[in-house]
């Protein structure tokens, strides 16, 4: 088998499972690094220690990708990070 018949093979196993959205989470000037620790934790299931360096991550790099599933399962988490007053989309 190739690798173009192999990486071909990952992308369609990927795509019948879903997994094809991620929600990032955008830097902001407004929430405190312990706010956003807190409702990663409380929202996404993150460990503090995962939700301290996703919060690392979008303050130097200005985004992180917190989350990936399908469309219908972050929707609802994606919504509750909005309402928390943070910055985040499903790409």
């Amino acid at each position: 088998m190739s690798t173009k018949e192999k990486i071909n093979e990952q992308s369609d196993t990927l795509t019948k499972e879903g997994y094809l959205n991620e929600i990032v989470l955008f830097n902001d000037d407004v929430n405190t690094f312990d706010h956003v620790i807190e409702s990663l934790v409380s929202i996404c299931s993150h460990s503090h220690e995962q939700a301290e360096q996703c919060a690392l991550l979008v303050h130097y790099k200005g985004k992180c990708t917190v989350k990936t599933g399908t469309f219908d399962e972050l929707e609802p988490l994606c919504s509750k990070l909005l309402q928390a007053g943070l910055s985040a989309e499903i790409l």
